[in-house]
């Protein structure tokens, strides 16, 4: 598949990172003629230095034949008018476009995408999906990542095992004998820098970060297993009023109408905006370094402080500072790679890292034959595929344990009219199952061919 990036921000080199390395006919195109080689140096991918909404950009570019667009510049404009340029005149059919500006996504507005407008395929507002992820963590206590499949029948879950987690030194086969009616397998493990696919022989360490797939309706059970009990929480404060910080308040007034919820937001405009759209919230303006501030929202009762501002620096002191006045939980969000390794080593208990939603949210429209839903994991390392076996796709009529041959993959849950089939050695996958499925990144295009849709099916 050919396809063209435009944009080599963080998004854009990782998407191009991706698709070139699960084989795809990769061009990146940004203004920057530094950035550009230095990506296509580093991915050995082709790179273009120009506008990407220029009819002479995209045509440098390839897109004459290209089967799909990727806008992820900074401008939302740009990228709407490079959608419009690669239909009108190049003809490509997949159009993707990062907006961000909300003003452009009003629903009384709905009609600026339609094909016969602008036509963009699919739209990823980057702001609404990271505050979504966010609240699916809120959702379930001392998780590290959640993401739902199947229509949330089944729950990708990430925790970090303490020292008092029950089934630290066990054998992961014996988790079958240990809890037998709990739908739920283990399927990677990162330890230290490394993530890697578990064998039934793997033993959880303390300080693994563990991932579980997971019955949505067991989870309630699952947690203990690994030594987290806690509450769901009842009291939040969000630190950061803008985009993020507003759909995340939104989201969780409407998912728990007896939250005790506090935003705080240091322009005096921009709270007064947040405290007009929220129903039950309270809003405090001021910096959420602020001792004071903190206390004023009684932080010490506080199951969980979220840190969404447009800073860094001041995500990670307002989380740390919740923390050493009792807060239980904090979670900052963090747009530098860099900060991501330092986290857990000092005290924070979420890194939010906005590109990894970002980028799953794309890759779910680019993966080919009947792949669902793509969520990357570790920035990359590994993604998890929910996909739909057809009766032509190789994986359908064989025992799974032919699949774990190949390595580096492994099948998290079968869903079969609206059920979780723990997968098992002997498990057989039927026409039309939905499958989760984990792999290294390096297993990207096997995962790919299992799923594929062969001509004799039509």
């Amino acid at each position: 598949m050919k396809v063209i990036v435009c944009g080599a921000g963080q998004v854009g080199f990782n998407i191009a990172r991706y698709l070139a390395m699960a084989g795809n006919d990769v061009t990146i195109v940004d203004q920057s003629a530094e950035l550009a080689q230095r990506i296509g140096d580093s991915l050995d991918i082709q790179s273009i230095v120009g506008h990407a909404s220029l009819p002479g950009t995209l045509d440098q570019a390839g897109a004459q034949d290209a089967d799909l667009l990727i806008a992820v510049t900074y401008a939302d404009e740009v990228n709407m008018v490079a959608c419009q340029v690669a239909h009108t005149l190049f003809n490509v059919p997949t159009k993707i476009a990062r907006i961000r500006n909300q003003a452009y996504l009003e629903s009384r507005w709905q009609d600026l995408f339609r094909r016969n407008h602008l036509p963009i395929d699919v739209i990823i507002s980057p702001e609404r999906e990271v505050a979504h992820a966010i609240a699916l963590r809120l959702d379930v206590p001392g998780a590290v990542n959640v993401v739902p499949f199947v229509d949330d029948v089944v729950r990708l879950i990430a925790i970090r095992a303490q020292e008092d987690c029950p089934v630290l030194n066990t054998p992961l086969r014996q988790l079958t004998y240990l809890f037998p009616d709990l739908h739920m397998v283990v399927v990677g493990i990162g330890r230290g820098e490394r993530f890697f696919i578990p064998d039934a022989d793997d033993q959880i360490m303390a300080q693994d970060e563990v991932h579980f797939v997971v019955d949505t309706d067991h989870i309630a059970r699952a947690l203990p297993a690994f030594g987290q009990g806690e509450r769901v929480s009842e009291r939040v404060v969000i630190a950061g009023g803008g985009n993020i910080g507003l759909f995340l308040a939104q989201e969780l007034e409407e998912r728990y109408p007896s939250l005790n919820l506090t935003v705080i937001e240091a322009s005096p405009q921009r709270a007064e905006t947040v405290a007009d759209r929220l129903q039950r919230g309270m809003v405090l303006r001021g910096d959420a370094r602020d001792r004071d501030l903190l206390d004023e929202a009684n932080i010490g009762a506080t199951e969980a402080i979220v840190t969404v501002t447009n800073d860094d620096e001041v995500n990670i002191m307002a989380a740390l500072l919740a923390k050493r006045l009792g807060c239980r939980r904090a979670m900052a969000l963090v747009n530098n790679t860099s900060y991501t390794l330092l986290m857990r080593a000092i005290g924070i208990d979420v890194a939010i890292n906005p590109r990894d939603t970002t980028v799953s949210s794309i890759l779910q429209h680019v993966r080919r034959g009947r792949i669902k839903a793509v969520h990357t994991i570790r920035d990359g390392e590994a993604e998890i595929f929910e996909a739909e076996a057809l009766e032509t796709s190789p994986l359908v009529g064989r025992p799974l344990k032919e699949l774990r041959r190949s390595g580096g993959m492994i099948v998290g849950a079968i869903v079969r009219d609206g059920r979780m089939i723990t997968p098992r050695a002997d498990t057989v996958v039927a026409a039309h199952d939905r499958v989760v499925i984990v792999a290294r990144s390096d297993m990207v295009k096997k995962v790919e061919q299992l799923f594929a849709v062969r001509l004799d099916y039509f």
